[in-house]
């Protein structure tokens, strides 16, 4: 009797984590059932681009084992909104909790407070690059201006050149603190956040999927 009790108590635990896709002890990813119900959450309560919210859950479906893309949180640019506004959006796929921030754009792409109207990813552009990029996990500080930084790299055909260095041939973008994005500046290019939010943002996004969204078609 006791044995049967421990096996069905098993079976109810095992059938619980399957459809929400956690548990305390998870090692893997949560299940495609688990990331829909977040998606659908997301889209209901959030202001993120609806089209950019389909877009970054499909891709990490898709793609988040291959990529080793972060079990925890998946990130979403969204330059379709101005720099007047937090437009960069966390998402926490254990419940759908978003977590916004202010996000500069590059200097070529749009006004000062304004939006991104041009993007692109290729060297000396100084634009915003755009599609989807993987941020790294090691925290690193720029040499000359000493901002606190962690690496990105590009995850699609056209953008696989963004994250490498000058020299062979890439776009050497990061993701980095600068006090300018206090007041609606610019960047060169590079995914640009407040001093403030660096201890927030750099947790959270680690190993992460970052969706550059400027309405471009990727």
């Amino acid at each position: 009797m006791r044995y049967i009790i421990l096996l069905i108590t098993a079976l109810l635990i095992t059938t619980l984590e399957a459809k929400t896709g956690y548990s305390k002890k998870r090692y893997g990813y949560f299940s495609n059932w688990h990331l829909t119900k977040i998606y659908k959450k997301v889209y209901k309560k959030s202001s993120v681009n609806k089209k950019a919210l389909r877009d970054a859950f499909s891709y990490y479906k898709k793609y988040k084992k291959i990529k080793r893309l972060s079990k925890n949180y998946l990130a979403i640019a969204d330059y379709t909104k101005t720099s007047s506004v937090k437009r960069l959006y966390i998402i926490r796929l254990l419940d759908g909790k978003v977590y916004r921030y202010f996000i500069a754009h590059g200097i070529r792409s749009g006004a000062k407070g304004g939006r991104v109207w041009r993007s692109s990813n290729k060297p000396h552009s100084y634009m915003t690059p755009y599609g989807f990029f993987k941020v790294g996990s090691f925290e690193g500080v720029t040499s000359k201006k000493r901002y606190r930084y962690l690496s990105i790299k590009g995850l699609q055909w056209n953008n696989k050149k963004v994250g490498l260095p000058l020299r062979k041939g890439g776009r050497d973008i990061i993701l980095h603190t600068a006090k300018y994005v206090k007041y609606e500046g610019r960047s060169l290019g590079c995914f640009a956040i407040k001093p403030k939010d660096k201890y927030a943002v750099f947790k959270r996004i680690k190993t992460a999927l970052l969706y550059s969204y400027t309405g471009k078609k990727n």
